[in-house]
């Protein structure tokens, strides 16, 4: 994400990556309003008694005030769904703004945007300095591509050896694993840039066999080989939750967040200081006790979602009070989704409450 301008209630803001769509997916909330170029059709020009479709899509300026937004995650479209405010023509209308990389927007808010969402812009901005990591988990017959952003684990491309490996003439199995290997290697590297890094990992050897196939392809390619207990969506989970791969992750939110949610499991499960339960949290917000509080992003921004009698996003504004930190977690890998497991909301305390 590029900052083209940004004042109290008006951000100005290019989009250069699928990270900063799943961003912006969240800062552009309802009741906000989002403008950008985009294309109407200029019905006020067409010939009298012509029909509407038949006249000419024009360029122009388009604010809407947002009703509602549609992405999935790592898709290379948002959808914001919207009346028309300011344009020169249709005021009043619906319109779909279709946000793509590479596009500036405008961003509005009827008040000053929250801390937790200048909080969320500036992480954006730090994550575009930082290299995506491409993770390969690799069995005997089954190769799985993911890529590890900045907020989640995306699953990329599945490669399944039909026939040999199994059973028959191991000879012939050994020729169809060689072949196997080879195609999935080429397809890997025309699908990854030379510039990310790459870890191969898997329970197997497998990924030791793949390793070798990769680098007489191309020699230069940054590799990395690390052993997983797992394989699939669980292997390469692993390797984040596991540290296993540090010196790639360190700077990812992603993997501060994992980290600090396996120190919540960890203290769950010693009876340690953490609080999750809406009467817990409260007590822990109202003796200071809350060092770090881990919240589902998009409890966060939810207009139903209330902790002692307050929308949580109003809650949360006690946490600079008490000198305590706010942690936005993406729900896009598995400790997220373990994260909605306990209600969304947890805490790392300063003391274990009695």
């Amino acid at each position: 994400m590029r900052i083209l301008k940004q004042t109290e209630n008006h951000w100005k803001l290019r989009i250069e990556s699928d990270d900063d769509l799943w961003v912006l997916a969240r800062l552009a909330s309802t009741g906000r309003h989002l403008a950008m170029l985009g294309e109407r059709r200029d019905t006020t020009t067409a010939e009298s008694g012509s029909r509407a479709k038949a006249a000419e899509r024009k360029k122009m300026w388009i604010e809407l005030r947002i009703l509602n937004t549609e992405y999935q995650s790592y898709s290379d479209i948002l959808r914001v769904h919207g009346i028309i405010e300011q344009a020169p023509i249709d005021i009043g209308s619906h319109h779909t703004h279709l946000i793509e990389i590479g596009d500036e927007i405008e961003l509005i808010s009827m008040v000053a945007f929250p801390a937790f969402d200048s909080s969320l812009l500036k992480d954006a901005v730090d994550s575009s300095n930082k290299s995506n990591v491409s993770v390969v988990v690799v069995e005997n017959d089954e190769i799985i591509l993911f890529e590890i952003t900045s907020r989640g684990l995306r699953e990329g491309a599945t490669w399944t050896m039909r026939g040999g490996g199994k059973r028959g003439d191991v000879r012939t199995s050994e020729s169809v694993a060689q072949s196997f290997q080879k195609q999935v290697a080429k397809e890997i590297l025309a699908a990854t840039s030379t510039e990310l890094p790459m870890i191969l990992c898997g329970p197997g050897h497998a990924r030791e066999k793949l390793r070798t196939v990769i680098l007489e392809i191309e020699p230069e390619r940054n590799l990395r080989l690390i052993g997983t207990s797992m394989a699939g969506r669980a292997g390469a989970n692993e390797v984040i939750r596991e540290g296993l791969a540090n010196e790639f992750l360190e700077d990812h939110a992603i993997n501060k967040e994992i980290q600090l949610l396996e120190e919540v499991w960890k203290r769950i499960s010693s009876n340690g200081a953490v609080a999750y339960g809406e009467q817990a949290l409260v007590r822990a917000m109202s003796e200071g006790a809350i060092e770090t509080l881990l919240v589902a992003i998009d409890l966060l921004r939810d207009e139903e979602t209330q902790l002692d009698d307050k929308l949580l996003r109003d809650w949360v504004q006690g946490l600079d009070a008490i000198g305590g930190q706010l942690i936005q977690c993406s729900t896009d890998h598995d400790a997220g989704e373990q994260l909605l497991g306990l209600g969304g909301v947890v805490a790392l305390l300063r003391y274990k409450m009695v």
